[in-house]
């Protein structure tokens, strides 16, 4: 069960090391759209380097170390799922399909009905 409790950035340094990331990211883009006549290789290279530098300070940080351990022990529970086989799969696919079918026959049918009663039995209009 999930805890309700919010957890706030209590260190200075991991505040600065926020935002030094945002400054890295914001300069990557800056960067990337004052190199214009650089070339694109200069462009994508600053961009790059500028958003994987924010990556690297971000992960040093309390919360980045945290989204590491959340991605981490989201990946141990979907090792953990019990997935279909190919032939449980494929049955329920058709399950489904054949369901849809079904309905749509109900639908129509229903619809058609109707139609009949309204327009034919109580108002008269006969195409």
């Amino acid at each position: 069960m999930a805890t309700s409790q919010v957890e706030t950035i209590n260190t200075n340094a991991d505040k600065a090391k926020l935002g030094l990331s945002a400054v890295l990211v914001v300069g990557a883009l800056a960067a990337f759209y004052l190199l214009s006549k650089q070339g694109q290789i200069a462009q994508w290279a600053a961009l790059i380097v500028g958003v994987a530098a924010a990556v690297v300070v971000f992960l040093s940080s309390e919360p980045g170390k945290q989204l590491v351990a959340f991605g981490r022990d989201a990946w141990r529970e979907v090792k953990k799922v019990v997935w279909p086989t190919r032939k449980e799969a494929t049955q329920m696919t058709l399950y489904v399909f054949g369901f849809v079918v079904l309905m749509a026959l109900f639908l129509w049918l229903t619809d058609k009905t109707l139609e009949w009663v309204f327009y034919d039995l109580i108002l008269g209009w006969k195409k």
